[in-house]
């Protein structure tokens, strides 16, 4: 197993803008950002389990979020070489209006001198 290298404050920073934006265009249904910063393999698993790809993704990205009042807290960023892991903890509003929670693991790729998403996975409480 590698052993976590230590992330230079530039890509702590970068990795840190794009989990804020990861947060903000999901609450924004903002396909473009997502199109933007995703690989061309990515996958995601849905909190029920289901496992999309990249197009599937940005067609559920792009329908209004069903998780209003969005937020993350505890973000715990790893880096691994080219690779980086973001770990965090999300809150938000259920339909019924009661608070929900969940977390998520994000991993993000440098391809191409650039950091993209090439996996995540969202688990609600």
């Amino acid at each position: 197993m590698p052993d976590t290298v230590t992330t230079t404050d530039t890509d702590h920073a970068k990795l840190t803008d794009l989990n804020t934006h990861y947060i903000r265009a999901v609450a924004q249904s903002d396909v473009a950002w997502f199109d933007a910063n995703l690989s061309a393999d990515f996958l995601n698993t849905n909190p029920d389990g289901t496992q999309i790809d990249r197009a599937a993704f940005l067609a559920q990205i792009g329908r209004p979020s069903a998780v209003p009042d969005l937020t993350c807290s505890d973000v715990n960023i790893r880096r691994f070489g080219d690779t980086a892991i973001i770990h965090a903890r999300t809150g938000f509003t259920r339909a019924d209006g009661a608070p929900g929670a969940g977390r998520y693991t994000d991993i993000w790729s440098r391809i191409g001198g650039r950091w993209l998403c090439v996996a995540a996975h969202v688990t609600r409480i």
